[in-house]
Order: structure tokens, then sequence, then C-alpha cells
């Protein structure tokens, strides 16, 4: 069900065999996973353990019914409404140093989709040594300025969204516009690099 026939057999076969992390179900994990299976993907694994609240209407993937439901139930009930033949693996818990790597071993590309600056390094700093992709987000608040925010590839494995200056914490707010990009061009780094494409 749900073939996307404007790809090509090979494609579709690529992307539904992969099996991608996304790490945290917030404004850009919640979007990136929604993309990810309109582009054919059958296979995630998401990890958050947070539930939904009235602000995060504004940017994330959830409806006003799924208030006070855990992210990752939210999130996999919206994305079978789209595609019910997936296969998704979730972990409603709080990502470590002890269970990054463990959460995320089976995947081939992780995207870091967390929330804080604090998050973000620790998430890096416990799988980048894998060697395995991560396609990672930093200033993406506020709105207006599209066009500052860019992919830029960083050492060997790790894929780098955002204009690295318009963060949360710096006074802009957290803008479903400008977060939607984000996770746009994340989603859309995950299928160039599993279709054989520099990001």
């Amino acid at each position: 069900m749900g073939a996307n026939t404007y790809l090509t057999e090979r494609e579709r076969g690529i992307l539904e065999s992969a099996k991608v992390g996304i790490a945290g179900a917030g404004g850009l994990g919640s979007n990136v996973a929604m993309l990810l299976v309109r582009a054919g993907m059958k296979k995630l694994v998401i990890a958050d353990f947070d539930t939904v609240n009235e602000s995060n209407l504004n940017r994330q993937f959830f409806f006003r019914r799924q208030l006070g439901e855990k992210k990752i139930d939210a999130l996999a009930a919206n994305l079978w409404e789209i595609e019910p033949d997936l296969a998704l693996e979730l972990h409603d818990v709080r990502l470590t140093p002890d269970n990054a790597d463990l959460v995320f071993a089976g995947c081939q590309i992780v995207v870091e989709a967390l929330d804080s600056a604090e998050a973000k390094k620790m998430f890096l700093h416990s799988l980048l040594p894998a060697g395995k992709p991560i396609v990672s987000a930093i200033g993406l608040a506020g709105w207006g300025r599209s066009n500052d925010i860019r992919v830029r590839k960083v050492g060997r494995n790790l894929i780098l969204v955002g204009d690295q200056m318009r963060d949360v914490r710096d006074g802009f707010a957290p803008v479903g516009v400008r977060v939607g990009i984000a996770a746009a061009m994340q989603a859309n780094s995950v299928v160039s690099l599993l279709l054989g494409e520099e990001p």
C-alpha cells in the first residue's frame, strides 16, 4: 500500500528496506518521521520520553485530540494513518550516554532531533564513534531568513542542518515554518544518503 510511484522500483526498495533512527519526536523529529514515511520509508526507530502538550501544536505533527498522550504513541498513530504497513520500533526513554547507541544500534542513519544543546552534544558524542551517518540540526528558531538554513557536511559522518546561529535560547521562538524547513532538509538528507547522493 502507499507505494511512491514517482520513484523507481530500485529506489523504492532501498527506502523500504532501510532502517532509520530518530532521536526525539518533537518539532524536528515528528516532522522528519512524517516526511520519511511519505517518501516511502517503512522502518523507523523513534525515541522520546515526553508527552504532547498545547505548546507543541504550532510546529509538531500532533493534533489537539492527542494532548496528554506519549509523543511516540501519538506519532506512531499519525504515521500509521499515512501508511499502515510500517515497522515502527518505539522507545519511551530519555536518551543518555548509556543507552543512545543501544537504541539505534540497528539503524543505517540516525536523525538527531533533540531540544537542548546539551542533549545534542551528548548524543553526537555517544553515536559519532560508531561511524554511522548522523543528520543533526541547530540554529532554526524564529522566522524568515530561509536561505540561511543550509546543509553542511562536518567530518566524515555528520550532516548538519541549520544556520548555526538562531537558537531558541537566543530569544527566538521555535516557530513552525522555520522548524518545518529544517525538518524537511533533514529528511531530504536522509533520503539522499540512502539513494547514494550527497545531501
